[in-house]
């Protein structure tokens, strides 16, 4: 699968890798969080220097991502158009630190349609441990 073409993120904010498995209802995919990456060069420079540790904001960020992935191809699927925006972050809870050289697992699950709202959970695990649950609204808005 072409992420490139299912949301407009682009490097260095693109923050998923790879597309393992994609449904109707739900999305796993894979990164690989590399210290020498543009992005992540800078974050882990400031962030807890000398012991980064990669910051819950962008975790979660990963985790929309592959959740616009998701509802991309499922309005691709439906003849909608538009682009899954974030209007709702209901909580996240951060279980467990993520370090730079990481190989993260995302998933993102659609529990709800209700019109052009997505309700949404979706988590990290870092080598099969939970790092991070979130549950958060995506919307289908004009481009």
């Amino acid at each position: 699968m072409d992420i490139k073409s299912a949301i407009p993120h682009r490097p260095p904010f693109l923050l998923v890798d790879e597309v393992k498995e994609i449904n109707e209802e739900s999305i796993l995919c894979q990164t690989t969080l590399r210290a020498e990456d543009e992005l992540w060069s800078r974050v882990y420079a400031g962030h807890y220097p000398g012991n980064p540790i990669t910051p819950g904001v962008l975790l979660c960020e990963i985790v929309f991502q592959a959740a616009a992935i998701l509802m991309s191809e499922r309005v691709k699927k439906e003849g909608r158009t538009g682009v899954p925006v974030l209007t709702r972050i209901g909580g996240a809870k951060f279980k467990g630190m993520v370090k730079p050289g990481d190989i993260i697992e995302i998933s993102a699950e659609l529990k709800e349609q209700v019109s052009n709202a997505f309700y949404m959970t979706g988590s990290i695990k870092n080598n099969g441990k939970l790092a991070v649950k979130v549950d958060y609204t995506v919307a289908l808005v004009e481009e």
